[in-house]
């Protein structure tokens, strides 16, 4: 019986290891490397891994190599298509021309989210704790 419950711990990422995934993490960043170890908090490990922002219909990469992802961290962690990932219709810039755009609207993103947050305590009374990126 017990082998009909699904895995819905980090066992489940076995079938994972050695592909190229798309991690998004609690900030926001979204990372596309490849899944080379995980372990029981499901802490990652990528490699070859490059950080994308967007803006607009462009895109832009900065390489980062291997990187050590905490468990807490992780939103959501999905398998790229290699067959699909070359049609994404989107354009490929350099990373210097995207980051001032990319800068500015985590600006807005936060503003708006203190703004929602001051509007919920001052009249519904509910908490300002939490930190940065505890939304999810």
């Amino acid at each position: 019986m017990d082998s009909l419950i699904p895995f819905t711990t980090s066992g489940s990422l076995v079938d994972c290891v050695d592909r190229k995934m798309l991690v998004v993490l609690r900030d926001g960043r979204k990372l596309h490397g490849v899944l080379r170890s995980y372990d029981q908090f499901a802490n990652l490990v990528l490699e070859d891994t490059v950080e994308r922002i967007y803006h607009g219909k462009a895109f832009a990469e900065h390489w980062h190599g291997l990187f050590l992802i905490r468990g807490e961290n992780v939103v959501l962690l999905g398998e790229i298509d290699l067959d699909q990932e070359d049609d994404v219709p989107l354009q490929q810039v350099d990373y210097s021309v995207l980051d001032s755009y990319h800068k500015r609207d985590i600006a807005h993103k936060k503003a708006r989210e203190d703004f929602k947050s001051k509007v919920l305590y001052e009249q519904k009374g509910f908490c300002k704790e939490g930190g940065e990126g505890d939304g999810y």
